[in-house]
Parts: structure tokens; C-alpha cells; sequence
């Protein structure tokens, strides 16, 4: 063996030693559960589950699978993402339909409204580009307002920072930091070594977002230096969807692996597992409550269901009540926190309160 492959192996086996450390050390911190904790000083108060939440209105419109939906700041209205090549942005109140914008390309997977002032929504898909469209522009023009070309594969996610910022997340393994008005590329983050599905930018700081993919990991990264700043593991498959925790020190995953998990930035580590014996399929999206107490998740088996976040987790709290009739593709709630908007592959929204 020459001295180089020595030196080699004799670093293969620092890092098991390190790996192995850092693993004791984790192991060790972890000395109780979610539940035991949250229900050390008494019993937790009861969460609100059907038939008080039940389905509140239907959004019919859309002629092919619905894949992405993201709700306005003012929480009424919501944009919605469909194959059959059109964005509709809804009122979810009276169920109309405020807008329909035309896409270049149909093959369209994500969707974003900007959260300020709500004039900016962005789209992106298989043609690699995010377009961005002005919704006061868009009942004379309707071009997008700019398109922003850099990525080699899919977009896969993409989420306003700002008015005049966006992140997108690609199949090209890599996430872009963007300005909206000049279409420049500020920063390109690439650490992750497969595709990455859903991002999620930090409630609490808008420096700070994370990004789930398919090689099993999500990453923590601050726009402001443009580095990974920490890489957390448990999934066992790619992950799917992201979601911030509303106060911004944890976030969760819905994986693959059947699983959802939950994961605390503080103490570097996951700290509540989502997953049953009776679900078998993998989870395509997912997000909080405004307290945080419940997770939903939306699965491959047509289901919704909420998780307890506070529970030892291998009961689910409540599954929604008529379910879709094919694949949940999309949730989310808005930012009043009355409402949740599931989106599905039946082309139909459900609206839940």
C-alpha cells in the first residue's frame, strides 16, 4: 500500500471516529420525549379536530392536476398552479375566481404569492425558468414581467424573500438567490447531491431558509454569506416538502419514508417523529398551524392528515373528513391561521376550517 493510500485510510477512519462521537453526544442529549415533556406539568388542552373542521368551500376551475398553491398575505385569496397551463388566483371566500394567467409552458410545479403587498406571483416548472407576474399588470399584459433563466434542471419550489427577492429550489441540486427587478443571480446554493424538492424561508428571519431533497437531507442556509450553516439527517428517502415552524427555531419534513419529522435548530437534532404502521405512502407537502400544535400533511393515498406536534407521534390527531379523490399534491395555511387549502390532483382545492 503506498503512503498515499495509507493516509487515506487512516482519514476514512477519523471521520467514523468523529461520526461516532457526534452520534454519542446526540444520543446522550436525547433523554426524553416530546410527550413526556409537554405533558410534565399536567395534561395538554384538547386540539380542535372534525367535525368541528370540516370542509368549507370547493374550488372547481382548473382542467388538469392541480400541483402547487400558496395564499396571499391578506389570507383570502390564493394562486394556484395547474398542468392544464394556467395560475387562477381564487377568492376563497365567495369561491371565485379573481384571475386566470396563461403560462408559456404547462408543465408548471410551483407557485409563489409575495408576501409584503401581494402584487408579485412566481411560477416555474420543467422549463427551468421562474416567471415572475405582476397581478396589477396582468389584466393588460399578459407577459410575465420577468423571467429569471439560470438553473439546468426543474424548479421545483420557489419562495419570495421580499418584494425584490426571490429563492428558487431546482432538480439541478442547487437552490438561487435572485433579484426580482434586475434578474441577476446574488447567490447559488449548492451543497445538496441530489434534487432539491421544497424550500421554506424563516418566519423570524428572512436571511435564514431551509431546503429539503432527495438525497435525504435538509440543509440550513443564511442568504447573507451564502453557506450551509447546518445539514440535518434521519429520513430515510427523499424529502419531500419543508415547512418552517411559525416561530422559526424549528421546522418540520414530510418525507418518502412515510414519515414526518421534526427538527430543532437549537439542539441540531430531530426531536418529534410523525409516522403510523397503517401509512404507508410517502408525503408530498406539509404545514403548521399559526400556533404550531399541529402539523398537516398531505399523502400519496388521497388523505390529509394532522399530527399533534406536541404527542409521541405514531397516532395521527385527526385525518380531514371527504377526501380528495387522487393524490394531494399541495397544503397550506394561511396567515391568519383560519384556514387550511389542500390541493389535489382531482383538479379540485378544498378550503378547511
Amino acid at each position: 500500500m503506498t503512503d498515499m493510500e495509507a493516509r487515506i485510510e487512516a482519514a476514512k477512519a477519523e471521520v467514523a471516529n468523529l461520526k461516532a462521537e457526534i452520534e454519542k453526544v446526540r444520543a446522550e442529549k436525547k433523554n426524553s420525549t416530546m410527550g413526556a415533556i409537554a405533558t410534565s406539568n399536567g395534561p395538554l388542552k384538547d386540539i380542535r379536530r372534525p367535525p368541528n373542521t370540516k370542509m368549507r368551500r370547493l374550488l372547481k376551475g382548473h382542467f388538469g392536476k392541480v400541483y402547487a398553491m400558496n395564499w396571499a398575505p391578506d389570507s383570502q385569496q390564493l394562486v394556484s398552479a395547474s398542468q392544464d397551463g394556467k395560475l387562477i388566483i381564487w377568492n376563497s371566500l365567495t369561491t371565485n375566481k379573481v384571475q386566470a394567467i396563461p403560462l408559456r409552458s404547462s408543465w408548471v410545479m410551483t407557485c409563489a404569492f409575495e408576501q409584503s403587498k401581494g402584487n408579485l406571483i412566481a411560477c416555474g416548472g420543467l422549463d427551468n425558468v421562474c416567471s415572475i407576474y405582476n397581478v396589477q399588470q396582468q389584466a393588460t399584459n399578459g407577459r410575465a414581467m420577468k423571467e429569471l433563466v439560470a438553473h439546468d434542471g426543474y424548479l421545483s419550489c420557489c419562495r419570495f424573500v421580499d418584494e425584490g427577492h426571490i429563492v428558487t429550489a431546482s432538480g439541478d441540486s442547487s437552490c438561487i438567490y435572485w433579484d426580482v427587478n434586475s434578474g441577476e443571480v446574488l447567490k447559488t446554493f449548492s451543497n445538496h447531491t441530489a434534487d432539491v424538492m421544497s424550500l421554506s424561508i424563516s418566519p423570524s428571519n428572512n436571511n435564514i431558509f431551509v431546503s429539503g431533497s432527495v438525497d435525504t437531507t435538509a440543509k440550513i442556509w443564511d442568504l447573507r454569506n451564502g453557506k450551509c450553516v447546518q445539514t440535518h439527517v434521519g429520513h430515510e428517502a427523499d424529502i419531500n416538502s419543508v415547512a418552517f415552524f411559525p416561530d422559526g427555531n424549528a421546522f418540520g419534513t414530510g418525507s418518502d419514508d412515510s414519515s414526518c419529522r421534526l427538527f430543532d435548530m437549537r439542539s441540531y437534532g430531530e426531536v418529534n417523529k410523525f409516522a403510523s404502521d397503517k401509512i404507508t405512502c410517502g408525503i408530498t407537502s406539509i404545514a403548521f398551524s399559526k400556533s404550531g400544535r399541529l402539523l398537516f400533511a398531505g399523502y400519496d393515498d388521497f388523505n390529509t392528515y394532522a399530527w399533534d406536534t406536541l404527542a409521541d407521534s405514531s397516532q395521527c390527531a385527526f385525518s380531514l373528513p371527504q377526501p380528495h379523490e387522487n393524490r394531494v399534491s399541495c397544503l397550506g395555511v394561511n396567515g391568519n391561521g383560519d384556514a387550511l387549502c389542500t390541493g389535489s390532483w382531482d383538479t379540485n382545492l378544498k378550503i378547511w376550517a
